[in-house]
């Protein structure tokens, strides 16, 4: 009786890993899609494009902001890549995204303008739980 309660046992385990392995790889590759569109989307504004300037402007803010806007996303960003302070990087994302709602609201802007950003803080949010251990304890 004690082997097959044994047996049982093992199989949960291994079941768990196996589970467990496909999250962490899930919000690992999530985290980095995201990633690389938070990064180009700083650069961006680092770079500052004729584009990014005439839709800068067009929500209703200076030229002058567009680069400050560009380093507090990519310092975002890299705290969310940090182990240590990826809960804290995804705080600030989500301030951030949260931010560009308020603009996109403020301006009138159709709803799929206003969607997108909330979709990329859910995802944000969902990447990191899969892939941090600590956070799946702490919401279980």
């Amino acid at each position: 009786m004690n082997a097959i309660a044994q047996t049982a046992a093992d199989n949960l385990t291994q079941h768990q890993t196996v589970s467990a392995g496909w999250k962490l790889w899930t919000g690992r590759i999530l985290s980095i899609l995201l990633g690389a569109f938070f990064l180009f989307d700083a650069v961006m504004k680092l770079v500052k494009p004729a584009p990014v300037v005439a839709a800068t402007l067009q929500l209703g803010f200076r030229e002058s902001s567009i680069v400050p806007i560009g380093v507090a996303l990519l310092v975002c960003t890299v705290l969310y890549f940090v182990p240590r302070t990826a809960i804290f990087g995804a705080l600030l994302l989500t301030g951030y995204l949260g931010g560009a709602i308020a603009s996109q609201v403020r301006i009138g802007a159709p709803s799929f303008n206003v969607l997108f950003p909330a979709v990329f803080a859910a995802l944000t949010w969902t990447a990191l739980y899969l892939r941090n251990a600590r956070l799946q304890a702490l919401l279980s």
